[in-house]
């Protein structure tokens, strides 16, 4: 019986705190960002390739359930792990990803506000605040109250959960790109991004003068004590997300490595954040672990990028081959992004006329030989119907005759919303949307 009552008791708490998310505003708000962003993504696709790759509210649905999936687990795990957390905390975490992402949407990521706040945490107990204002010193006992080394084990368990998602789904969240290199040659690229609105439920310790019905029949990892007056359960909304770009790998390779990159910066802070929460002087060491690993693994992806030649250019052994529409000729002959159209109904092929050309000798079969990643030589044939995607349905490598390029620099919140610049104009220095 007593195992019934503490499982009426959760699922009790459990409506209450979902009730408690659908009544926040964050979780809209981070949907409707990744709504933006998916607009974005298909404004530059339509202007680079006249096609879309993706359809957004597919990828919307897929986000969203995605996101639940890994809310539940993360859930599960924080509720060995003892993560205290308070209502105040959810304000102070969001305020401070607020202001970060007005400077680059990559900054939502709950790393730089948990870690900010922690320093500014350890700044405000240099100050003697007795003769301040209320309000100041109502601010600074609220900001002391947070559990940093808590906040950032969530922190670690969120990157964990955002590795497995890009590991499942990473084939799903790439976009070609054509981008400006060095001397003003276009090559090509991939855009790595992916956001998932993440709903917790996370059970923490009841208040004295309000005890739950139950008490929990384990002892979460940290807390001790605290949890002898039952436990409560409270809403958190987060997101988890990265955005890269790499012109030197194919999209798998990038997956797989940035996903080993999100894991270990994980097991890494767990580790750290632990240790915090065992001797508390070691927070601010645990704050500054959380902001400059997460930008040292931007850093050491940017300066690889710098120093490898790019992957997406056509050479002497034909064309190279950036992305191919879903549900054209080439995406069901197989066509991988990165191998090499190299004949086509027997014609070499090295310049995009040639490859049209080719195709039109025979409208109603195409024969092709393409060099995979290894280099050798797959043969592929195939009928063409009328009705069918016009050509192949492969994107090229951009050429010295493409006009638009997408602009590089990182996204703030501002360009978001204002449907900012996407692509460039290859002759001319003004925006094009």
């Amino acid at each position: 019986m007593e195992v019934l009552d503490i499982a009426m008791e959760l699922l009790r708490q459990a409506g209450t705190a979902a009730l408690q998310l659908l009544i926040q505003p964050f979780y809209y708000i981070a949907v409707l960002l990744i709504v933006l962003l998916y607009f974005r993504q298909t404004r530059m696709e339509r202007k680079l390739f006249h096609v879309r790759l993706q359809v957004w509210p597919i990828l919307l649905v897929r986000t969203l359930v995605s996101g639940l999936a890994a809310g539940i687990v993360v859930s599960l795990a924080a509720a060995f792990i003892g993560v205290m957390i308070t209502p105040e905390a959810i304000y102070w975490i969001w305020g401070m990803a607020a202001i970060l992402v007005l400077f680059r949407v990559r900054f939502l990521c709950f790393a730089y506000s948990v870690g900010l706040l922690g320093i500014l945490q350890w700044l405000i107990g240099w100050f003697d605040l007795s003769g301040s204002g209320e309000w100041i010193k109502a601010t600074a006992e609220s900001l002391a109250s947070l559990d940093i080394p808590g906040l950032l084990l969530l922190v670690a368990l969120m990157h964990a959960a955002e590795s497995l998602l890009l590991r499942r789904q990473g084939s799903r969240i790439v976009s070609p790109m054509f981008l400006e290199g060095k001397r003003g040659r276009l090559v090509g690229g991939f855009q790595l991004q992916g956001y998932w609105p993440v709903p917790l439920l996370l059970l923490v310790p009841a208040h004295t003068d309000s005890a739950a019905a139950a008490l929990l029949p384990w002892t979460p990892l940290f807390g001790g004590d605290i949890w002898a007056a039952g436990f409560t359960m409270i809403g958190l909304p987060m997101v988890i997300g990265f955005s890269e770009v790499t012109r030197s790998l194919l999209p798998g390779q990038q997956v797989k490595q940035t996903s080993k990159g999100l894991l270990f910066y994980s097991l890494l802070l767990i580790l750290i954040a632990g240790a915090a929460a065992w001797w508390p002087p070691l927070t601010l060491t645990a704050a500054l672990c959380a902001l400059l690993l997460h930008e040292a693994m931007v850093w050491i992806s940017s300066r690889r990028e710098a120093q490898s030649s790019p992957l997406y250019v056509h050479d002497d052994r034909g064309l190279r081959v950036l992305a191919v529409v879903p549900g054209t000729p080439a995406d069901e002959l197989g066509i991988m992004a990165g191998e090499i159209l190299y004949k086509v109904n027997g014609h070499r092929v090295r310049t995009k006329e040639e490859l049209y050309e080719a195709l039109h000798e025979n409208s109603a079969f195409c024969k092709l030989e393409v060099l995979n990643h290894e280099g050798q030589i797959k043969f592929m044939q195939r009928a063409r119907f009328a009705g069918e995607h016009h050509q192949l349905g492969v994107i090229l490598a951009p050429d010295e005759r493409a006009d638009y390029y997408a602009a590089s620099k990182p996204a703030s919140l501002l360009d978001v919303v204002r449907r900012e610049r996407t692509v460039y104009q290859r002759d001319s220095s003004s925006f094009t949307q």
